[in-house]
């Protein structure tokens, strides 16, 4: 169980998004198109609840189509482990974008 807090909400984080490729690009599914591509919570990886959001550090650039597929408007045949998969390398790979503009820090980096 996770502790109850005050979740991380973040503009700058969610207009980072803005202009970016997806990072999800799900097989069969990614419109690789950057003029789609908004924050999308991972709710799978992060507490949420119903109308809540899991921290915008728990996101990852997605396109309208990979958006659609996380958040259970579209249907697919990939299994929830496989997707699973897709998000965690999607969050590093968002996480490594967000660290390069400077929008994310970690103590002691080099």
């Amino acid at each position: 169980m996770f502790p109850k807090s005050s979740p991380i909400s973040s503009k700058q984080l969610r207009d980072s998004a803005r202009g970016e490729s997806c990072t999800l690009r799900i097989p069969g599914v990614c419109n690789h198109s950057p003029d789609t591509v908004v924050l999308c919570h991972l709710r799978d990886l992060a507490p949420s609840g119903v109308g809540m959001k899991p921290d915008d550090t728990a996101a990852v650039y997605a396109c309208s189509d990979c958006h659609d597929l996380i958040d259970g408007r579209r249907k697919t045949t990939m299994t929830q482990w496989e997707i699973g998969r897709e998000e965690g390398r999607a969050l590093i790979e968002t996480h490594r974008r967000m660290y390069d503009k400077g929008l994310i820090t970690v103590k002691g980096a080099k």
